[in-house]
């Protein structure tokens, strides 16, 4: 039975950390067999992948199309390292960003090519698609007083993606929002401007018919197993 893939989206500092633990806490409380997971990194490789590409001190000079092609290799192993076999396994899988920060970050952010970008993705992922998509929305200000929030809190760890300057925020924002416009049914944009305790409701408004959608399927495929079990017990036997 294959089971269900929910990804967070948005700009820095949008709460997608917060709100992934609460939804997490959530499904596990509504006893889901629940994998969390995050991007880049979520495996050996892609840990160290990650460590590359926001906090080495040699990153400093890293090439937009270098950028592109270090995020992939990461979501490549990710896919077929985890993702892949936990669906397979009907669990559910939520991950901290996926292919479409590439889109928003590297095609709109970095000004790379789409049809370059698309082509790496389409390596990375093949047929792996979200179910559903979780866009968190705050004003630009707003990221940009979290991110400095962050920064002033941890003056030790230096993050490369947060060090572009507005401009770069401003176009992420517009891919986005052009993401949302084209795949309405896949994405859904959730205010994030709210409490904490309102976005997570939201977040779960949207979460809850696909859970229990799974949890049907699920019950459907164990009714046709058990009848078939018993239709072997009722075979005569030659």
């Amino acid at each position: 039975m294959k089971g269900l893939l929910i990804t967070f989206e948005g700009n820095e500092g949008s709460g997608k950390s917060t709100q992934v633990r609460i939804l997490e806490q959530r499904l596990r409380n509504a006893g889901k067999d629940t994998l969390f997971l995050r991007e880049p990194g979520g495996t050996p490789i892609g840990e160290e992948i990650r460590h590359t590409l926001q906090y080495s001190a040699a990153n400093g000079a890293m090439v937009p199309e270098a950028e592109l092609l270090l995020m992939n290799a990461s979501r490549a192993q990710l896919v077929r390292e985890v993702i892949r076999p936990a669906l397979a396994r009907g669990r559910i899988v939520v991950c901290d960003r996926f292919f479409d920060s590439t889109i928003a970050y590297q095609v709109y952010g970095r000004e790379l090519p789409r049809q370059l970008v698309q082509q790496a993705i389409d390596i990375a992922v093949g047929d792996t698609k979200p179910d559903l998509t979780l866009l968190l929305k705050v004003p630009l200000g707003t990221s940009e007083k979290r991110r400095s929030a962050r920064s002033q809190a941890r003056p030790q760890t230096r993050d490369r993606m947060e060090e572009a300057d507005r401009a770069f925020f401003e176009r992420v924002d517009l891919g986005y929002e052009d993401l949302a416009a084209t795949y309405p049914s896949r994405i859904r944009v959730v205010d994030a401007t709210g409490s904490i305790e309102a976005v997570a409701d939201e977040i779960w408004k949207w979460v809850l018919p696909l859970v229990d959608e799974l949890d049907l399927k699920g019950e459907k495929t164990y009714k046709s197993l058990g009848e078939w079990e018993c239709g072997k017990l009722d075979d005569p036997v030659n």
